[in-house]
């Protein structure tokens, strides 16, 4: 069973936040869109590059109303020490959710149970919807980083289509372009 529309779980957790060690549950997604993203761990090669990029676009994702969350099995102890020794993490303003324990990770259903890599998560994406539904999923093997750009894109697509019953977002879509409108006619015709 796929994740799409089903409701996050309840969760407590910490997290690093602008110097802070803070809670964060399930509801603080509710209200707003949200953005969380899951990364193997601190301290290595691809993660920097994600969570530096992700800080880079921050502002644009909080003028759509977007919280971004990023989340490790490691704990927030070190996601601040992460944040006190890399260039590239200090610049990180967002929410970073320890999960040591790996419940948030296995719920979002990216762990990786077996292998060198047991107890890391995959890098996967999620957008949250302001009832704390899950819109879309973007799943990567370890290797592949992601794109905050692209990211953005998926976040406005969701919104607009959230926003206009009845309307949807074809390939490439970006904001102000056209959409379509599903209907009878409308089939064999693109």
């Amino acid at each position: 069973m796929s994740l799409i529309n089903t409701e996050i779980i309840p969760f407590k957790a910490t997290a690093y936040h602008n110097g802070k060690f803070v809670p964060v549950s399930n509801d603080d997604f509710k209200g707003k869109w949200s953005v969380v993203v899951f990364y193997p761990a601190d301290f290595t090669f691809v993660c920097p590059t994600e969570l530096g990029d992700l800080a880079d676009h921050y502002p644009e994702f909080q003028k759509l109303g977007v919280e971004v969350y990023s989340v490790s099995t490691d704990t927030h102890f070190t996601h601040k020490a992460w944040h006190d020794t890399s260039e590239t993490i200090a610049k990180v303003t967002y929410p970073m959710i320890g999960d040591p324990s790996g419940k948030l990770t296995r719920a979002f259903e990216v762990m990786i149970e077996e292998g060198d890599d047991a107890g890391l998560a995959y890098r996967g994406t999620f957008v949250i919807d302001p009832e704390g539904k899950i819109k879309t999923i973007e799943v990567h093997d370890n290797g592949i980083g992601r794109d905050a750009a692209e990211l953005l894109r998926r976040v406005k697509a969701a919104q607009y289509v959230a926003a206009h019953p009845g309307e949807v977002c074809p390939a490439k879509w970006s904001e102000g372009a056209e959409t379509l409108k599903p209907s009878f006619d409308l089939v064999g015709k693109i």
